[in-house]
């Protein structure tokens, strides 16, 4: 994985869909807060760092089969963005 974070998360994953670059959100829900570990006692607030966080991680595309065309196209709509 190749992971971002940005507090303009949303706006920056709809523009890059947009134009057709696909992106993920892994984790959108911490760890602490999923229900598998609801036995473990955590309530929101516990990890503030970890729930601001999986606010603003965005997935970039990264594997083998990326051209250096696609990388440009990628670069430049994060230049426009930022």
């Amino acid at each position: 994985m190749y992971v971002i974070r940005t507090e303009a998360r949303d706006k920056l994953r709809e523009e890059l869909k947009y134009n057709s670059v696909t992106t993920g959100i892994h984790y959108p829900i911490p760890l602490h807060l999923q229900p598998a570990y609801n036995y473990l006692g955590y309530k929101r607030g516990d990890f503030p760092i970890t729930e601001e966080c999986s606010k603003e991680i965005l997935s970039l595309p990264m594997y083998a089969e990326l051209g250096d065309e696609q990388i440009e196209e990628i670069v430049g709509l994060f230049k426009n963005h930022f």
